[in-house]
């Protein structure tokens, strides 16, 4: 299903054929995210992603949208903290479009200096609109804690600081230090022929600088003693976010871990949603979730709780983790896991845009592209026992960093309550 070429300057295409598919959904990714920043560079990954949308030498910011949109497609981007990917959908019969489309924007942008201008502002406002987001904000919080001094630990969209610090000129440069072949993959997904992909792109492809990909700082994965932080703000809802270090996504333990978090809070059949909301009614919004990176991972526990409940919730909160340590899964509990994970992977690749980001993802960070098959082979080979022991791992009291943002004005309260209680 899956073909790799290597295109004329070093590009890396991969496509997915899907023959059954009206549509097909192409991506430009570039292996630069946010935790390849030093201090000064801080928020310019997603500021570059803002301006290829504002216009090149052949089409203004109204005419790219208009050419996608006018064909009935879409056309999006995102930055991560190891990534950054331009993407179009459209019926098949458009591809050649979102090929010139993508490629004028990712060759040809002019990063005028009223557009520049104008761009600082509006990504200021997203900045203040995550800020009003206590969900969101407790996040950035949660990150800055566990990877204090490291650029994964700071805002992805920057801060007002920082944006004001970042010149028209260190962002070109910038642009043209990353946006390089090697640092570049594109992905194709749905109703296409490979051979005719690899014959529409050569002339794009030898056109993109020739260059080495970004290298980034590696994080520190120490830590001695649990860290917590709370940020008193007047709202009604506090938010709660428990992270622990894990491992990265080049460690074997990342499959038992997988089965790990989905029977911890993935779902609404988890030990979690079913013990703090279900049972005990604390909290509307629960759930676990994963954070891989290339050299380290997180875990991270989030929920929304009525402030008079807080310390209840991260008591049961973390006798959820003791007991995920003290015993292993039941074998009806691991078997739904494991069959919800391959069942979710399975219904999320029914769309050529998942196809695209599974092979993009997959590029980037392996630099190869590893098979659905694969990853059902991997968990398959996954036992309770190996669950218990990734538990004891990594749920220990060391590991653990605690964000809070709320009306709780009792700092020290949460931080002793989280050293007594935690693993």
């Amino acid at each position: 299903m899956y073909q790799i070429t290597k295109l004329p300057g070093g590009v890396t295409l991969a496509t997915a054929e899907m023959p059954h598919m009206a549509s097909a959904t192409i991506g430009v990714w570039v292996g630069i995210g946010g935790r390849y920043e030093s201090e000064p560079h801080h928020g310019a990954c997603h500021f570059i992603e803002h301006m290829l949308f504002k216009g090149t030498r052949r089409r203004n910011a109204a005419e790219i949208s208009e050419a996608i949109e006018g064909i009935g497609g879409y056309l999006n981007a995102f930055t991560s903290e190891e990534s950054t990917c331009f993407y179009a959908r459209a019926s098949h019969e458009k591809l050649p479009v979102l090929i010139d489309v993508l490629g004028d924007m990712f060759l040809n942008s002019e990063f005028s200096p009223a557009e520049f201008e104008k761009e600082r502002q509006v990504i200021k406002e997203e900045v203040a609109m995550y800020q009003d987001q206590p969900h969101h904000f407790v996040q950035e919080l949660l990150s800055n804690l566990c990877w204090p001094n490291h650029p994964l630990g700071r805002s992805l969209t920057g801060t007002l600081k920082a944006l004001d610090g970042l010149s028209r000129n260190v962002l070109v440069d910038f642009h043209k230090n990353a946006y390089v072949s090697a640092a570049t993959v594109i992905t194709a997904a749905g109703k296409l022929n490979h051979e005719e992909i690899v014959r529409g792109l050569k002339k794009f492809s030898k056109k993109i600088p020739l260059g080495e990909r970004a290298v980034f700082t590696p994080a520190s994965s120490q830590q001695n003693k649990p860290r917590s932080i709370v940020f008193t703000k007047p709202i009604e809802q506090t938010q709660l976010a428990l992270g622990i270090r894990t491992c990265s996504r080049h460690d074997d333990r990342r499959f038992s871990l997988r089965l790990l978090n989905t029977i911890l809070g993935e779902n609404m059949s988890s030990r979690l949603f079913q013990t703090v909301r279900e049972e005990r009614g604390l909290a509307y919004s629960i759930y676990s979730s994963l954070s891989s990176f290339d050299d380290v991972g997180l875990l991270t526990v989030s929920a929304g709780l009525d402030p008079g409940r807080l310390h209840e919730a991260l008591r049961v909160v973390l006798d959820q983790l003791r007991k995920m340590k003290d015993k292993a899964p039941s074998p009806a509990e691991f078997r739904r896991a494991r069959d919800y994970v391959i069942g979710q992977m399975d219904l999320s690749l029914e769309s050529t845009e998942s196809q695209m980001n599974w092979l993009g993802e997959n590029l980037i960070s392996y630099g190869k592209v590893i098979s659905p098959q694969e990853v059902r082979e991997r968990l398959a080979c996954v036992s309770a026992a190996e669950i218990r022991t990734v538990a004891r791992s990594f749920f220990q009291i060391d590991r653990m960093n605690l964000a809070v943002v709320g009306s709780s004005k009792n700092k020290d309260k949460v931080h002793n309550l989280l050293e007594s209680h935690g693993c």
